[in-house]
């Protein structure tokens, strides 16, 4: 360094420093030496107030420091969200369903507080959540302790106001569910510290806390119009027939989008821990069943798309079938030669497997992954559940699985499969994320189009037909169509089937008419364990669930922008008085 030039770094103020504290010392002891208190006093004052003026200065050059050169005010978006915050989930219409809002956690510092009983008076009145024990223990911690959280401004201010000492708030995020039970499981919960634990929640989680950086919402697929209408008729149904469980879907067919998904039991997500498992259980996504006769769609599309049969081939009905180690029969025997429509309308067991081993082993294992249904169903939902296949696929297993038997899958694998079949035959991804308008989505082929479109017609013969299984869904001008299901439930301790307890079920597809790319939906309806009502009626697919599917279409179309038209019925007998011969066990 040049003569002339002076560094200004610490080590000079550090020097300059000392030798102003030495300075002032010698001052001290020089107006003490010649008692001139006055002049000490004096001396003092000007230290002290030195040392709150440099004080002052420290903080005032750190506080412009951190404005102009820290990095948090680098970018375009908003400063991280204290905590984990979550972004709004809206329907696709932009309902809200779940969102964080602003509440306050009580702390108790038992060190200021006056008069135990009276604050333990107080706040036991003020707040009946509270347990007694958790307010002694804190009021004994010797240390400020949490107390309770989840108060609302409301609640908050309330006990402000009656200024306790010792008592005080700290602002928290809490997550919210205006709707309470409604869409629940698909909806899912999310823990305190804000990590999403079911449904969409799980699902989306990151997308979720994402977009609240930008105060933005995320857009689920359901439409609570729709969903409203699917769960007033599933309890209606659920009231009637008095199930274990029950699952009701919907979905557009040719994006995959779920429209409505319910459960029985349900849950309130507000506070699932006041539920059992089986409550929160998704059924829809994660409880497998044998599904029964709506199998047989699966089996009779592997038939008309292999070449294997038409829908005029005939199959042999009038006498049990020994097919493996199995002898099938009819739950109504019809006692006759079936074509593959009529095989399809009455349900017939003995006629889907006669089709089955036509189509051999070999191939139906091949179609079966083509539809999805040897894996969990594609969705974003994490509860989605495996489903539980035969380890050899040979004779015997083709006497079960043709119609439903052997095999066990979830509700929402059977719904993808269903809609591959019934958009012109392409598997698609099952969503809970509403797409944008316009969105084209293109699966992996399972059938033809020539396949689906026949299967369409016999779908919709087997509920336009007085002899169809599932003529209690017809809804005049909408064209339903549809399969009914009932699978007698596995005894694992009679090692048998059990004569009681089945699940039944009833898949549909609507409108069945125009072309293929025209606007189609897809509707389950399960009930787990349905009882026999009033009537005395056993509680198969077409007793308890087609009803409901009737009921939720003709809710529902209006809001699709489905409209009645002329009704077709292909297929229909010549007889006009053939009556049903409803679905087996």
């Amino acid at each position: 360094m040049s003569l002339g030039q002076t560094s200004f770094g610490p080590s000079w103020f550090s020097r300059r420093l000392t030798g102003f504290m030495w300075g002032l010392e010698h001052a001290f002891e020089r107006a003490r030496a010649s008692g001139r208190a006055e002049d000490d006093t004096r001396l003092r004052i000007f230290f002290v107030l030195f040392l709150f003026s440099l004080g002052f200065l420290v903080l005032a050059v750190g506080a412009t420091r951190a404005t102009l050169f820290s990095h948090a005010a680098e970018g375009d978006g908003y400063l991280p969200p204290i905590g984990a915050a979550r972004a709004d989930l809206v329907d696709r219409n932009g309902q809200m369903l779940a969102a964080d809002l602003l509440h306050y956690g009580l702390y108790i510092d038992p060190r200021e507080i006056w008069d135990a009983g009276e604050t333990r008076q107080v706040l036991s009145a003020n707040l009946p959540d509270l347990s007694p024990e958790r307010l002694d223990k804190a009021l004994k911690a010797g240390r400020r302790t949490f107390v309770i959280g989840g108060l609302t401004p409301e609640a908050r201010g309330k006990i402000q106001d009656l200024g306790l000492p010792g008592v005080s708030f700290e602002p928290e995020q809490k997550r919210v569910y205006p709707l309470g039970y409604t869409a629940a499981h698909l909806i899912g919960f999310a823990d305190t510290g804000g990590q999403g634990l079911a449904g969409a929640e799980a699902a989306l989680n990151d997308e979720v806390r994402e977009a609240a950086a930008g105060n933005g919402a995320v857009q689920l697929s359901i439409d609570l119009r729709i969903q409203a209408a699917v769960e007033d008729e599933l309890y209606k149904s659920v009231s009637q027939f008095r199930p274990k469980g029950a699952v009701g879907i919907v979905i557009n067919v040719h994006t995959g989008e779920i429209l409505a998904l319910a459960n029985y039991p349900t849950f309130d997500p507000n506070k699932p821990g006041a539920y059992s498992l089986d409550a929160r259980q998704n059924k829809a996504a994660n409880a497998i069943y044998e599904m029964g006769s709506t199998f047989k769609g699966f089996t009779v599309a592997t038939g008309l798309d292999t070449g294997v049969a038409t829908p005029t081939s005939t199959f042999d009905a009038t006498h049990p079938f020994q097919l493996g180690y199995r002898t099938i029969h009819d739950y109504h025997a019809t006692h006759a030669i079936l074509t593959l429509v009529e095989v399809f309308q009455h349900s017939s067991n003995i006629g889907t497997a006669r089709l089955g081993e036509e189509i051999g082993p070999e191939r139906l294992h091949d179609y079966f992954n083509r539809f999805g249904l040897t894996q969990p169903a594609k969705t974003e939902l994490i509860e989605t559940a495996r489903p539980l296949t035969p380890r050899k696929w040979d004779t015997d297993a083709i006497a079960s699985m043709s119609f439903g038997e052997g095999i066990n899958v979830t509700p929402l694998a059977v719904a993808r499969a269903y809609s591959g079949l019934v958009n012109g035959g392409e598997l698609l991804p099952l969503t809970i994320k509403k797409l944008p308008a316009g969105t084209v989505v293109h699966g992996p082929r399972m059938v033809s189009e020539k396949t689906a479109l026949t299967l369409l017609q016999i779908m919709r013969s087997n509920v336009s037909c007085p002899c169809g299984s599932g003529k209690s869904a017809n809804v005049p001008g909408l064209n339903v169509g549809g399969k009914t299901g009932t699978g007698n439930k596995w005894d694992p301790a009679a090692k048998r089937y059990s004569t009681t307890k089945q699940v039944s079920s009833f898949a549909a597809a609507f409108p069945t008419d125009g072309k293929l790319s025209d606007p189609r939906y897809f509707v389950l309806i399960l009930m787990d364990e349905p009882q026999r009502d009033k009537t005395g009626a056993d509680p198969t697919g077409g007793i308890v669930a087609a009803p409901a599917v009737g009921r939720i279409i003709e809710r529902i179309a209006p809001f699709l922008g489905v409209q009645k038209r002329a009704e077709t019925n292909p297929f229909t007998p010549a007889d006009p008085n053939a009556t049903s011969a409803e679905e087996e066990h």
